[in-house]
């Protein structure tokens, strides 16, 4: 008996362990504090009224006694959602709560009694208008956020109805019939209204979230959730891959063994967080794709540059061959072991190791190398965000090569220094800040921007808080995301045709 028991807990720790081990660390991660969510309260508040307004309530026919009655063309005129709250509810999601509102609208009636025929408006408003929507986010199969189901609650306490007309002080007693049946429907409208709201028009609208897409034409960037959002009362966080790949080789990725990034802050409407790995895999994606090579030849060679390379080499040059004196010179500079981020309280860094080649290139023969060095370089990275984009911006802090054929070269190269990082400072450095510059987006959606970012540099991350901006009202990013989604099947099925 004890030696099952002890089988069972050596099975225990191992799972345990197994589980630990499978647990895929963030490279990104975003929070949204309920200080972002009292913003994002005003654009939903406005968005539920758009929707309530567009409930459309069925032709009611009846009879009370001597009364034959046909009420038509019922229309919300005006919705008074002023007690309205949007909070998180932890381990659940969103909860959209209105109290002690109200709803005025309009109708038609056309009346029969004995042989009497009315037709005439009907003002009515119905107050003590209570709705308790309770949204349910996940992390859907694609790995992008999603609302999964919503519970609702519409109840509406009274409702009046005022009678136009000339007989309209006859009919007032017909109005207590006619407004209990106009408010058991509104009743049952309502939270079919705000399911189709969150589920269709929303849930269209979190699609067009980046999940996983192209950052230029070199690499993409993987932006899945790896598990479903964590909701407490102050925040609502959700933990991306943040993971760049490279678009020829999709299957190479880095594994992710850096600290993964903590937010303790909620102060601000949204924070963004960002480790090594994601920055790693980014220089790493670009790395395999390539990218990091350059040939400096003819005109892309600096002048002054060129003749201390001549000067340099003559004798090695003279030695070989004599006739290649007048030959042009080029430098062949790769970058031979992905770049790697260092991210210190202090700062930002990157370390780049490259293999710079010296070549001498005789018209119509196969080129010739004079000398194989390596370059070592340290460069400092200054991240911002604008909008939604991140961008890097690199500056060169140290520089250092040595000759990969012996120390006496190595000397021999000193006088080279200064002119090689005068040429990384003028050439590649605002090369790389060129593929940086237009950033990458994070995921956001459209129409919504961070304004206001601070940075701050962490042991092994990078948190920057930002407040919201709305550019686009809720209703116009929702219609904008059913007409790009309207387009995309458009440009599938003609794709499909052909």
């Amino acid at each position: 008996m004890f030696r099952m028991t002890s089988y069972f807990v050596h099975f225990l720790f191992l799972w345990s362990l197994s589980v630990m081990a499978s647990a895929e660390p963030a490279g990104c991660k975003i929070r949204i504090t309920d200080r972002g969510l009292d913003m994002l309260k005003y654009e939903t508040q406005k968005f539920v009224e758009e929707e309530l307004s567009n409930i459309s309530m069925p032709e009611m026919k009846g009879e009370d006694g001597r009364f034959q009655y046909t009420i038509t063309d019922v229309k919300i005129t005006e919705l008074n959602l002023t007690h309205a709250d949007l909070r998180f509810i932890p381990d659940v999601g969103l909860l959209f709560d209105v109290q002690n509102s109200s709803i005025s609208l309009t109708f038609n009636r056309r009346i029969l009694y004995w042989f009497f025929y009315d037709t005439g408006n009907i003002n009515a408003s119905a107050e003590g208008v209570n709705i308790n929507t309770a949204l349910n986010l996940i992390r859907d199969e694609e790995g992008r956020l999603k609302i999964n189901n919503i519970t609702c609650d519409a109840n509406i306490s009274k409702m009046s109805a005022k009678f136009s007309g000339t007989l309209g002080r006859v009919y007032g007693f017909l109005a207590r019939f006619l407004t209990t049946g106009m408010r058991f429907l509104l009743n049952q409208k309502i939270c079919p209204a705000l399911d189709h709201a969150a589920l269709v028009l929303v849930n269209s609208l979190l699609e067009t979230i980046p999940v996983r897409t192209e950052v230029d034409q070199f690499i993409g960037i993987d932006y899945s959730l790896i598990d479903d959002p964590v909701v407490t009362s102050r925040s609502l966080d959700m933990h991306f891959r943040g993971m760049f790949f490279d678009l020829s080789h999709q299957n190479v990725s880095l594994v992710n063994y850096a600290v993964e990034p903590v937010i303790k802050e909620y102060d601000r409407m949204v924070y963004l967080a960002l480790s090594e790995f994601f920055f790693d895999s980014g220089l790493f994606s670009y790395y395999t794709a390539g990218v990091f090579q350059m040939h400096i030849v003819n005109e892309k060679m600096p002048k002054d540059l060129e003749m201390l390379l001549r000067t340099t080499y003559f004798g090695f040059i003279m030695m070989l061959n004599p006739a290649l004196v007048d030959a042009p010179l080029s430098l062949q500079l790769a970058v031979n072991s992905p770049p790697k981020t260092s991210i210190k309280t202090s700062g930002a860094t990157v370390v780049m190791t490259a293999i710079v080649n010296v070549m001498v290139l005789p018209p119509g023969q196969p080129p010739v190398q004079l000398s194989s060095m390596t370059m070592e370089t340290k460069f400092n990275a200054k991240v911002s965000m604008r909008g939604k984009r991140l961008s890097v911006h690199a500056d060169l802090r140290r520089f250092k090569i040595f000759s990969n054929q012996s120390a006496l070269e190595s000397l021999a190269l000193i006088p080279l220094q200064a002119p090689l990082k005068t040429m990384l400072q003028m050439s590649v450095v605002p090369l790389i800040n060129n593929w940086t510059k237009r950033g990458v987006r994070i995921p956001l959606a459209d129409g919504v921007d961070f304004i206001e970012e601070v940075v701050e540099y962490h042991n092994g991350f990078i948190v920057i808080g930002a407040n919201l901006h709305f550019s686009k009202g809720l209703r116009e990013m929702v219609v904008g995301s059913s007409e790009m989604e309207q387009q995309t099947a458009n440009s599938t099925a003609t794709t499909s045709t052909a």
